[in-house]
């Protein structure tokens, strides 16, 4: 016999046994949604490792060894499906969208997910719907404010076109980057806040005794560019333990952000249409002035006398920040596709006026996401993103020259005479700047052309029922174009060059930043089941991050004749600075899953990176955590599940640019071009900063997860933090820096969720958030020293070895430097609700901020201009003879406290009522073209509770600072807002 026949015989007798005993189950699994073939679903057998995948086209099969059998049908964003077979034959099902199907699973890695329920970290996640679906947000991260535990956001100026502080778990830096990163589809988003656009030049912000390098411009941040309405989902890592996998950026957390998709199906188009105002949540009020009043204090009451025979005394306040801003936001999305390919494409215009006049922001957005079937087992993701934006944000916050509009504003009295006659302006006899004027003809403004792009290829080396390996390569890249146009005419009264405070004859400023941002990486991962159940998931890849960012900016001033062209001038200044930076790292991570019962994870991450002082130098940051899901180990009460958590983690900080080494700065040496050094020593030995954080929690939940409560308790140190030092005088240089103390960071959070009511017609679900953050510097290789802020007797944070990272400090009766406030919060909580009835809907957010001090100094120019709307009230002084104003002027000699308040609130975040139009009265109205039409009302703060006697306890003057969040200097006052809304689906 030859050996091919006998080759032939032995494979028959080899398969004879599966011939005859195995029998085979087929069937398609179908989106219930769009009842289309669903790709991806798994099919297992219960209770073994057995199973298989369903096909691009929805089709499965099983060889099946005896009978009957339970097949688990299963699918991310679906209700699982258990089907009971008892013989060989085809199974068709249908699976359901989940209504949890954005709390199911959440980011474990790089390149994979897990189940929510099996999660040994506390993820933030919050849904397109609690994004927007309430009311539309200003900006992405303002949208975020109260709605997830472990955030303290903070504006730094009300201003539209945005500017906010994001602080994950407390501080987690002193000078290098506080705040988190942002991905968006796997592509790393730039969200820099700090463009200075030369206002410093004018306002002398930046002098005066303020304690920081910021400019203190006023400008916007990045994060601001991206559009909410097109969001599916975003899931928050507040802290190293779940962030450590990101290494070396994911100190301060990682926002990572997934956009809507396409599915197959018939195409859908979807049009939204907001329209609405914004109004200032609060004014100061000013001083009730009488004729005898005025003439005491200014000895000026003909001015009152005339002014008020003539009919014209002003509110100027209410005249500056009366305004109501039109608001009008328009978007547009079209999704569909078919078996091979699927598509979401998008546009979106906002725009919005400003309460004050010549301000406000336009935004216009279009993306395309396409995803497309290359091969049964090769599929390729593309994600494009293009933003133009624009936002006019006036001349506000701090300033030390008399010159911007807010500081102007609160010296202004209701006689003063600032409107203009003729097209000419009077100036302002009483200050430096005639308000009115700086608001008519100061131009502020940033430009924005951005684009953002990803890809994605995901291959599926090899599959079999008990393990799999796939393969994926993503790139991304954010690039933009950002414009600061600043221009002060000449006529303006402070630019006078004989008789103005500056007199620089005219003010023009041009700067340009290309800022260019791109990553790449590539994992591979792998997933084996053993016939116990227990599953392995491996993963490893590597990763590739450049950055690179060049912002020039030419400054002139003695401007000729009323040119804004910087080289229509007589003194022109030059600043250039250039940033690029090369990351590479790797890492491995194995998850191993017990039947759902012990989920364990181990991982490490290595980076290096162009910005350390050894390049080549790695850093590694490892990672643990376990989860136990007892009611899956032991009989716990029916409906009971509950679910014991640890993890810990490390990750990173870069130092922030400038701290590596020593910078040379030009100058003129006996008139020839020379060198000398900044009196800032740098440290090529810095290390970045190290964040180690352990987290414990568990979650629990009863009625069949009916009502469900999360708790969580977190302990977070920073290690090598990166200060900058006072150095000795001998050796040339002031400052430098080094890495030179600790920081630890505590807090509990707890999340509390019901179903309250679940009837027919009427539902009520009910969420309720708790958390607070304490800090220490545990350790302070320096002198204490005062960060953001003036000076001590006003108030300033200041960085002392075992007080808080936010405390305030000031000086006491007998001079010494003490504690007089904390900007940190108490604690913070939310209610949020979502009841319907019927077709209607109404939801609504409520968030409480108790506790936490401001510096407030909007409050000490009142006082200090004699305009406080409560100069003359006697309830301070407790011998009932100090009017306030003076009183709390008086105060600061014995000691800093009188403007260090409290910045506590109580605020309806968002409130939203809808009414959905029934589907019999579309078809009687639309025939079926229509799917469905949605009508209603919603609002942004309109309910604000608290005492802090300024515009909002929510602004900050320094609101972009890792550090020092709560100092407010006449800013631009925040904003309510109110919209009705339209949206049509076909």
């Amino acid at each position: 016999m030859s050996k091919i026949l006998r080759l032939k015989w032995l494979l028959t007798l080899l398969f004879i046994p599966v011939v005859a005993f195995s029998q085979q189950i087929s069937g398609t699994i179908t989106d219930g949604a769009t009842n289309l073939p669903l790709a991806g679903a798994n099919v297992i057998i219960k209770g073994t490792s057995t199973g298989t995948t369903s096909d691009f086209d929805g089709r499965f099969s099983l060889n099946i060894s005896s009978f009957p059998v339970t097949l688990e049908i299963s699918s991310l964003g679906f209700e699982t499906l258990e089907v009971l077979v008892t013989e060989a034959k085809t199974v068709n099902v249908t699976l359901q969208e989940s209504a949890e199907s954005l709390e199911e699973v959440v980011v474990t890695g790089l390149a994979s997910s897990i189940k929510r329920s099996n999660a040994a970290n506390a993820v933030a996640t919050v849904s397109a719907e609690d994004l927007v679906g309430r009311t539309p947000p200003q900006t992405l991260d303002g949208a975020l404010a109260g709605k997830f535990v472990g955030a303290q956001i903070t504006a730094a100026s009300g201003a539209p076109g945005g500017g906010m502080s994001v602080k994950l778990r407390g501080v987690t830096s002193i000078n290098a980057n506080g705040q988190p990163l942002y991905i968006i589809d796997g592509v790393y988003v730039n969200n820099n806040s700090v463009f200075a656009g030369g206002l410093n030049e004018v306002s002398g912000a930046a002098s005066g005794g303020a304690t920081t390098n910021d400019s203190q411009d006023n400008a916007s941040n990045r994060i601001s560019d991206i559009n909410p309405d097109d969001i599916a989902n975003i899931e928050i890592l507040k802290g190293a333990s779940a962030s450590a996998i990101y290494g070396a950026r994911a100190a301060a957390g990682v926002v990572i952000i997934t956009t809507k998709r396409g599915k197959q199906g018939k195409t859908k188009i979807k049009f939204s249409q907001a329209v609405g105002w914004n109004e200032a949540i609060n004014l100061l009020g000013t001083r009730n002035w009488t004729e005898e009043l005025a003439e005491s204090v200014h000895g000026e009451g003909a001015l009152f006398t005339a002014a008020q025979n003539a009919g014209r005394l002003v509110d100027w306040e209410d005249e500056i920040y009366g305004e109501k801003g039109f608001i009008t936001n328009t978007n547009l999305s079209v999704s569909g596709g078919n078996e091979k390919t699927s598509f979401f494409s998008s546009f979106t215009s906002n725009e919005e006026d400003g309460i004050v006049k010549n301000t406000g922001a336009d935004k216009k957005s279009f993306r395309l996401n396409v995803d497309h079937k290359i091969t049964d087992h090769i599929k390729l993701d593309l994600t494009g993103n293009y933003i133009s934006s624009r936002a006019d944000r006036g001349f506000f916050n701090n300033e030390n020259n008399g010159t911007t509009i807010g500081v102007t504003t609160l010296f202004s009295r209701p006689w003063d005479d600032f409107f203009p006659v003729d097209g000419i302006y009077p100036d302002n006899l009483a200050g430096n700047s005639n308000p009115i004027h700086t608001r008519d003809v100061v131009t502020n403004n940033e430009n924005v052309s951005r684009i953002i792009a990803g890809a994605g290829l995901d291959v599926n080396l090899f599959s079999t029922d008990k393990q799999s390996l796939k393969l994926f390569l993503k790139a991304g890249i954010d690039t933009y174009t950002l414009k600061t146009t600043v221009f002060f005419p000449r006529d303006l009264q402070f630019m006078n060059p004989v008789t103005g405070s500056l007199g620089l004859d005219g003010l023009t400023s041009d700067g340009t930043t290309k800022n260019t941002d791109a990553n790449y990486s590539a994992f591979l991962v792998h997933n084996y089941m053993t016939d116990s159940r227990v599953s392995f998931k491996t993963q490893a890849g590597l990763t590739n991050n450049q950055f690179s960012q060049n912002t020039v900016r030419v400054t002139s001033n003695g401007l000729i004749a009323s040119e804004s062209n910087v080289d229509q001038s007589t003194n022109v200044g030059v600043t250039q600075t250039r940033l690029v930076q090369e990351d590479f790292g790797f890492f491995v991570q194995e998850e191993l899953n017990y039947q759902d019962k012990i989920i364990a994870t181990l991982g490490i991450r290595g980076d290096k990176s162009s910005n350390n002082g050894d390049a080549n130098e790695i850093f590694y940051y490892p990672k643990v955590s376990l989860a136990t899901n007892l009611h899956k180990l032991f009989d716990l009460p029916e409906g009971m599940q509950l679910k014991l958590r640890t993890a810990y983690g490390e990750a990173g900080n870069f130092a922030p640019n400038g701290a590596l080494f020593t910078r040379y700065l030009n100058t003129l040496i006996g008139g020839n071009v020379g060198i000398v050094t900044s009196n800032t020593l740098g440290d090529p030995t810095i290390q970045p900063e190290r964040q180690k954080e352990l987290e414990l929690g568990f979650d629990l939940g009863l009625f069949d997860k009916r009502v469900s409560l999360e708790f969580t308790y977190y302990k977070k140190n920073v290690e090598d933090l990166i200060l900058s030092a006072d150095n000795q005088g001998s050796s040339g240089f002031s400052f430098r820096w080094a890495n030179a103390g600790e920081l630890e960071n505590k807090g509990v959070e707890i999340g509390l969720t019901g179903r309250v009511f679940d009837t027919e017609d009427f539902t009520w679900d009910s969420n309720i958030i708790y958390f607070k953050n304490t800090s220490e510097i545990t350790r302070l290789d320096v002198n204490p020293f005062n960060t953001q802020g003036f000076r001590t007797s006003l108030g300033t944070f200041r960085i002392e070895e075992g007080k808080s990272a936010t405390q305030i400090a000031g000086t006491d009766p007998d001079g010494n430097v003490a504690t007089f406030g904390d900007s940190e919060p108490d604690f913070q909580m939310s209610f949020n609700n979502s009841l319907k009835y019927k077709n209607f809907t109404l939801s609504f957010l409520w968030h409480w901020k108790k506790g936490g001090e401001n510096v407030n100094l909007t409050r000490l120019l009142t006082d200090d201009s004699g305009t406080s709307y409560d100069w003359d009230d006697l309830d301070l002084d407790p011998d009932g003879v100090t009017p306030n104003g003076l009183y709390r002027l008086l105060s600061l000699g014995a000691g800093t406290n009188a403007y260090i308040e409290d910045a506590g609130y109580l605020k309806l975040r968002e409130v939203g009522l809808y009414y959905n139009i029934p589907r019999d009265g579309l078809k009687k109205w639309f025939g079926g073209n229509v799917s469905d039409v949605k009508v209603g009302f919603s609002g942004r703060n309109l309910v604000n509770i608290f005492d802090y006697d300024s515009y909002d306890p929510e602004v900050s003057n320094f609101g972009s600072a890792a550090a020092g969040v709560g100092i407010e200097v006449a800013p631009f006052p925040s904003s309510k807002r109110f919209m009705f809304h339209l949206s049509v689906g076909l």
